[in-house]
Order: structure tokens, then C-alpha cells, then sequence
């Protein structure tokens, strides 16, 4: 080995440094090129069958009496945030409150609304439902404008009263009453000025041959209930457009259009958007209405506290007031336990079983990349029987919501995580208040 006389060491202390410094800036620039990145992943899942996915077990639990066994069986396995294979894409599920939470507040930001085409197609391209970015605030701020009109505040409480009174002078012992009648009856005569009895029954019709299609396959052949829908769909629109034509040539809302009246006075919009407009508002009410009205009569007359307590408050009421009087705002409003025995059926009922979103751009959340275009299904019923937010959740107790915990604002947290139950009549009770 070659010696290193002593004058050299100065040279070789400088080469050596230099290698260092070399080798150390060459290490920095590379992770400076390369950063070292966070270690994202896809919720875990499986795949399901070849190209069906899990959709059949999927559409079994949806139409079925407990829509969250679905979830449920794979929180299990994966946990509160999964992915599967549904409508022929990846998506993510979720019933993690947190997370539900997460994409409701961004809607429009990461996520935007997006539904399979054959519910795509029957409440049309221009409705509320379906319409993205600024044309859905539009839509949305026509609707609640419309729902804040002291027009029908009073005529929407002094209607409902009348179409109940007349279902139940009609009824007799053993005789079935339809619920599902009795709110198409109402928001037809609302949306569309319609009391002739055959023509709300012609409405009904329509609407339940439209609605089996919603979530149907989208074979638009006769003999499927896609097709069947469609046609219902033309039926409805036709519908709508006589009462448009009938309207103009009237030329006034006082001849009683209900609310397609008022919006052709106070709005300009094409006859289209129109049309779905009015679909749209006639689906989302008359769905709601129905299994609210449905779901609360089930769980009252397997409660006979609740019922007990419900009828003292209205009798209370009644009470002070004429025979013939019909219910004011002010005794909705005074009307606290009411309130919550609604509060209770829409979180058991589960009226916002699920929403379909899609991912705007790779959104990352905690551990999990959502890649763009991915859809995303955050699970609305499984955070309502969740036991670790509600004490035994499958248990109808609307006493649980005179807790003032449970009473803060959506905005503020409620213990719903998520506003997906925040009541009808909380909401119109906000909305109507000046």
C-alpha cells in the first residue's frame, strides 16, 4: 500500500471533505427531486362478482327491510370506510360519521352529485337533483323561495289538514288507507293546483309506475320497468305542460296553479327545466311524506307511551281552540314532543338511506386516496343505528331527543353527524321564519 507522507495530508483531507460535501448535496437535491411521500391507499375492499360487482347485494339490501345489513357485513370485514364494486365502477362506502360528514361540506368542491342513468334519465338533466355547480344554487334558491312564501305557509298547513280530513271521513272500518295516496294527493294539489280526485288518481299512477323505475335497469324495451317508468315519465310531463299552456292563458296564480303557478309569475325558465323542476319536487316530496307518514304510524303503535304522549299534546291543543279551527303555525310550533317523535322516525326510518356521490379530483382523507371519478356512497342509515352514537339505536325513542345535547344545530354538530335527518318540519320551521 502506497504511504502518505505527511505533506499530503492536507490535500487529502480537502478531497475527502469535497467527496462528502459531493455525495451529501447529490442525497439532497434527489429527495429534494423526489420528496418522500406519504403512504396513500384505496379503501380495502373486495370485488364481487366479474363485471356485477356487488350491485345485486347491493340493490337487495336497498330494497329490503334493512337497507345497513349490506354495510354492516362489511364493516366487519373492512372496517367503517370500504370499497366495492357497484353500477359497474369502484366505490367507496361509507358509514363513518367523520367522513360522511367530510363529503356533504365539500359538495361541489371534491364531490358532486351523481346518480345511475336510470335515475339520471327520469328526473331529467335540469333538475335540482341531477344539475351541478351554479345552475343547482340557482335551482335550489328558486325552491327555497318558493317553500318561504307566507302563501304557503298558511295554505300548505290549512291543505294538508284538508286532505286528511277527507281520507278519514271516506274511511271505513277494516278499509285500507294508502298513505302513498294520500301525499301524492297532497303535492299534487300543492305543485300543480290538482283537487279533482281522478286526476290525482291518474297522477298516482303515473308516479308509482315512475318510481319502480328509478334504480331499475335502463332497458328502455316494453316489458321493463325502465321502459314503463319512461312512459310515466312522458305522461307527467305532458301533464305538467298542459298546466303551463292552461296557466298562460289565464295569465294569473290566483286561478290556482299551486306553486307552478307562482313559479311562472316569479321566475324565468324554460318549459323544460320547468318540467323537471316540478318532477323533482313531486319525487323528493311525495317519497319522503309517504314513508315518514308511514314509518311513524308503525313505530306509535308499537310505542303506546309515545302514542299516548303525542295524543295528550295534540288534545292539549285541540283544547284551546274552536271545533271547526284548523291548526295555525304557531301550534306546529308548540307542538315540542310531535317534533320529536318525527326526529325518531326520520333516524330509524332512514328517509336518506344513502346519497351517490363522485369524486371531483383525487381527494386524499386520512390514509385512503379517492381516485377522480370514483363514486362515493356515504351510508346514511348505518350512522343511525350505529350503537356507539345512539344508545340502543333500533329502539324507537323519541324521548332521546329532549336531550339538549341532541337539540344543537346541524351546523354545530348534531349528534346525527351528518343534517341527514335534520327534520321536515325543523326545516320549514327555518325556512318560514322571517
Amino acid at each position: 500500500m502506497r504511504e502518505i507522507f505527511p505533506g499530503q495530508w492536507p490535500v487529502v483531507t480537502i478531497l475527502t471533505t469535497l467527496m462528502f460535501i459531493f455525495f451529501v448535496g447529490k442525497f439532497l437535491c434527489s429527495k429534494r427531486k423526489n420528496p418522500e411521500k406519504i403512504s396513500y391507499k384505496f379503501p380495502p375492499g373486495r370485488r364481487g362478482w366479474p363485471l356485477v360487482g356487488d350491485s345485486f347485494n347491493f340493490y337487495n339490501a336497498v330494497a329490503g327491510s334493512h337497507p345497513p345489513s349490506f354495510v354492516r357485513e362489511q364493516v366487519k370485514r373492512f372496517g367503517n370506510i370500504f370499497s366495492c364494486s357497484l353500477f359497474g365502477k369502484w366505490t367507496v362506502v361509507s358509514a363513518d360519521p367523520s367522513f360522511n360528514r367530510f363529503v356533504m361540506q365539500n359538495e361541489g368542491k371534491f364531490f358532486q352529485s351523481s346518480y345511475p342513468k336510470s335515475f339520471r334519465d327520469l328526473v331529467g338533466k335540469n333538475g335540482v337533483i341531477t344539475v351541478q355547480g351554479e345552475q343547482h344554487r340557482k335551482l335550489h334558491g328558486i325552491a327555497a323561495n318558493m317553500m318561504r312564501l307566507e302563501k304557503l305557509k298558511f295554505h300548505f298547513l290549512k291543505d294538508i289538514q284538508i286532505v286528511m280530513l277527507h281520507t278519514l271521513k271516506r274511511f271505513q272500518e277494516n278499509q285500507v288507507i294508502l298513505l302513498q295516496d294520500i301525499a301524492i294527493n297532497l303535492m299534487v294539489n300543492q305543485l300543480l293546483g290538482v283537487s279533482s280526485e281522478s286526476e290525482i288518481d291518474q297522477m298516482a299512477q303515473f308516479f308509482s309506475d315512475f318510481v319502480d323505475g328509478c334504480l331499475s335497469v335502463p332497458v328502455n324495451f316494453p316489458g321493463f320497468t325502465y321502459h314503463t317508468a319512461m312512459k310515466a315519465r312522458e305522461k307527467i310531463i305532458s301533464k305538467i305542460k298542459k298546466t303551463i299552456n292552461e296557466h298562460r292563458q289565464k295569465g294569473s296564480s290566483e286561478s290556482g296553479d299551486g306553486l307552478l303557478g307562482r313559479l311562472l309569475d316569479e321566475e324565468s325558465l324554460p318549459d323544460e327545466s320547468i318540467s323537471d323542476f316540478i318532477i323533482n319536487l313531486l319525487f323528493a316530496g311525495n317519497e319522503t311524506t309517504a314513508k315518514t307518514m308511514l314509518f311513524a304510524v308503525y313505530f306509535l303503535t308499537q310505542n303506546p307511551r309515545a302514542m299516548k304522549q303525542l295524543l295528550e299534546e295534540q288534545e292539549s291543543l285541540k283544547r284551546n281552540s274552536l271545533e271547526e279551527e284548523m291548526l295555525t303555525w304557531q301550534d306546529y310550533k308548540a307542538m315540542p314532543f310531535t317534533q320529536c317523535v318525527i326526529d325518531e322516525t326520520l333516524r330509524i326510518g332512514g328517509i336518506a338511506i344513502w346519497l351517490i356521490r363522485e369524486a371531483k379530483e383525487d381527494v386524499t382523507y386520512q390514509d385512503y386516496v379517492i381516485p377522480k371519478g370514483c363514486s362515493v356512497i356515504p351510508f346514511m342509515s348505518a350512522v343511525h343505528l350505529d350503537e356507539n352514537l345512539y344508545k340502543d339505536a333500533i329502539t324507537f325513542n323519541p324521548w332521546r331527543w329532549m336531550d339538549p345535547e341532541n337539540k344543537m344545530d346541524s351546523s354545530e354538530g348534531r349528534p346525527d353527524v351528518l343534517f341527514p335527518i335534520c327534520s321536515l318540519g325543523e326545516w320549514l320551521s327555518n325556512s318560514f321564519d322571517e
